[in-house]
């Protein structure tokens, strides 16, 4: 994986029915993709309290290696 690319898969589970958390190395915020059949949809991933999953600068790095 190229270091400089913007976002980087983090998680992924499942063949025909796909869920995945996708990392943007720019702004830190955290996004879960699911893929069923032909469909799919993305939205940012957020907490408990409702707000967007950031990622620190350090955990991004460490993601990239």
């Amino acid at each position: 994986m190229a270091k400089d690319e913007r976002f980087v898969k983090v998680y992924s589970q499942g063949k025909l029915t796909v869920s995945q958390i996708w990392v943007d190395t720019v702004t830190g915020v955290n996004y879960f993709f699911h893929e069923d059949g032909y469909a799919g949809g993305m939205t940012v991933l957020l907490d408990k309290d409702g707000k967007p999953v950031i990622s620190t600068p350090a955990e991004i790095e460490a993601m990239k290696e």
